[in-house]
């Protein structure tokens, strides 16, 4: 379990960093040097993952309805949208406009419009990336790279690698996130496909969903070497925000990033692979694959997997290494941390002396098909 107790001037000065780009300079192609460390699951690589039906949520790529935003905290996010019913892996369309260095993309997040598909070449650009503009349904926006087409924000003590604002309806597919305080960060962002990236060397989380974030899908993305500046924040994806931080964020009010998906990502990180925090509810994660050799423990980020939410689906993950437990429930917020459904997980916990999944809440569901090595599978005792 972790409290977060990040300071507002903080999150403040992460955002006021990332309203403009930040561009340093360009360099030329060449990958990103990482290694992923020992796979934990050798042989259960991404592509065989069972995909889901058609659907049409984000994950089927046409989502409902479009929002403008305006850019200004927490503005006026992106309309809600469901949660996506798919996570079948989207192809990028052909270019239409390739960038080829830093200033030449932020102009195209500048001014993109529905339907844009917008290559980056190989390279590394220099700077801290963001838009506020929204695709449309059946007419997202694309910004389509490799592994070798790197975003590299400079340094990890501040800002975001790649950030959303009050936008909808994007894909962001197959490129390179590195060194910024937060790799990809999504505000009052709906109906967006976060898809292939390799997000890695970043000072707090890999990838942030908040400030009303809905109907998104985390994807097939590899995520590693998180809370390079502050380990106790190294989440892999981060779902909300915690209750301390509503005042600053949301007026107050449960930031409900609600019905988002989380699917098919590998995950190292010094803190949870996922946090889901309360005030967010109705999402799913399935079929990822955790690390925990990372964790920081300290009491805090002891388990792949904490949910503080309510209403969520975590089924068929895979988890191996960690430091006390496989994934927790919590009531970190009155009424929150309840009708959460674990059912068809495979837990190794590899010397650790917790359990599979413990229940520091009531109302959650621990299905008898989830698999346990190492330990019991629940605290409480009982399947169902």
């Amino acid at each position: 379990m972790k409290i977060d107790v990040k300071f507002a001037g903080v999150l403040v000065a992460g955002a006021v960093a990332t309203s403009a780009v930040v561009v340093l300079a360009t360099q030329g192609g060449g990958k990103a040097k990482d290694t992923a460390g020992t796979d934990p699951f050798p042989g259960t690589g991404l592509t065989a993952v069972p995909r889901g039906g058609t659907g049409t949520g984000a994950g089927a790529g046409t989502g409902a309805g479009a929002g403008a935003g305006s850019g200004s905290g927490i503005g006026q996010p992106a309309p809600a949208m469901p949660l996506p019913s798919s996570y079948r892996r989207i192809a990028c369309p052909r270019a239409t406009v390739t960038v080829h260095g830093p200033v030449q993309l932020q102009e195209k997040l500048n001014t993109a419009a529905p339907g844009e598909v917008i290559r980056l070449a190989p390279g590394r650009y220099l700077g801290r990336f963001s838009s506020q503009k929204s695709g449309a349904p059946g007419k997202p926006i694309f910004v389509c790279g490799t592994q070798q087409s790197v975003l590299d924000g400079g340094g990890m003590s501040q800002g975001y690698g790649f950030h959303l604002q009050n936008a909808s309806n994007w894909r962001l597919i197959g490129f390179t996130v590195t060194r910024s305080q937060k790799g990809v960060m999504l505000d009052g962002t709906s109906g967006t496909v976060v898809q292939g990236l390799t997000v890695h060397d970043v000072g707090d989380e890999g990838v942030h969903l908040r400030n009303f974030s809905t109907g998104n899908a985390v994807q097939y993305n590899m995520i590693m070497r998180t809370g390079r500046a502050n380990p106790r924040f190294g989440e892999g994806v981060y779902l909300g925000s915690s209750h301390n931080n509503w005042s600053q964020l949301t007026q107050g009010r449960p930031d409900a990033s609600d019905a988002n998906l989380v699917a098919a990502n590998r995950i190292t990180a010094t803190a949870e692979a996922v946090d889901i925090k309360e005030g967010t509810s109705g999402g799913r994660l399935v079929a990822n694959v955790f690390d925990g050799s990372q964790l920081s423990g300290g009491g805090i980020n002891d388990s792949w997997v904490d949910a503080k939410g309510n209403g969520y689906l975590i089924e068929g993950n895979r988890g191996t290494r960690t430091v006390k437990d496989g994934f927790q429930t919590h009531e970190e917020y009155k009424g929150w941390g309840t009708g959460n459904v674990f059912r068809r997980n495979v837990i190794d916990l590899g010397g650790a002396k917790g359990v599979g999944i413990f229940l520091g809440s009531d109302g959650n569901k621990v299905a008898c098909d989830n698999r346990v090595t190492g330990g019991e599978l629940t605290n409480k005792g009982k399947c169902s």
